[in-house]
């Protein structure tokens, strides 16, 4: 990602991604749980506590609150969802996106997942991470997802490769190639290592 992409990423507001994941979480019954993902190592209930998990995680980042919640790689441990998470995980979607409101923390230095990063580009993580596993979880569970062109654009930036970064730091998967006329969404899917596609079985 560019110097550029980075700078205008602080005018980026992740409260539509936010409402957007809240939103599909009341069709969500304890049936689905068990269900399979798009992330592989995940099936629904690890993805949900992954959600609560990163959201802690980047509310706490862009606070410059810098403990636990942001010490941890989020691929150290299965994440586990706890019985409250449907009223802890909007409530967290809430809290991410009103902190990253604040100019503050779009500054500075940072940390979460256990890597220091500036403000500016965990911000622009932060946003990828709910269009991603927003994503996820629509197709998951059987409901429409849609996402803004700015986000998209600004997810975009952060996942395509560079020739320094090919691997772009290990953030998703190898990127799927996707043909250059799919819709944006699908493109920025494919960036993530998924096939947009992807439907469960059944």
């Amino acid at each position: 990602m560019n110097s550029d992409s980075a700078h205008a990423s602080t005018a980026l507001d992740l409260e539509p991604a936010a409402r957007r994941i809240t939103g599909l979480l009341g069709a969500i019954d304890d049936a689905l749980l068990d269900g399979p993902t798009p992330c592989p190592d995940y099936a629904v209930r690890e993805l949900l506590g992954h959600l609560t998990a990163l959201a802690t995680a980047f509310r706490d980042a862009a606070r410059k609150d810098l403990g636990p919640s942001t010490a941890v790689s989020p691929g150290t441990v299965l994440p586990v969802l706890h019985g409250d998470w449907r009223e802890v995980l909007p409530r967290r979607l809430e809290e991410v996106a009103a902190a990253w409101r604040s100019p503050d923390a779009w500054t500075g230095m940072t940390r979460a997942g256990g890597v220091e990063l500036p403000g500016e580009v965990a911000g622009l993580v932060a946003l990828d991470e709910l269009v991603i596993h927003g994503w996820d979880l629509a197709r998951a569970t059987g409901q429409p997802y849609e996402a803004g062109e700015t986000e998209l654009r600004s997810c975009a930036a952060l996942l395509t490769p560079v020739d320094d970064a090919p691997d772009r730091g290990g953030i998703f998967g190898p990127p799927v190639p996707v043909p250059e006329q799919a819709p944006l969404l699908d493109r920025v899917i494919g960036l993530s290592g998924r096939l947009p596609e992807w439907r469960p079985r059944g």
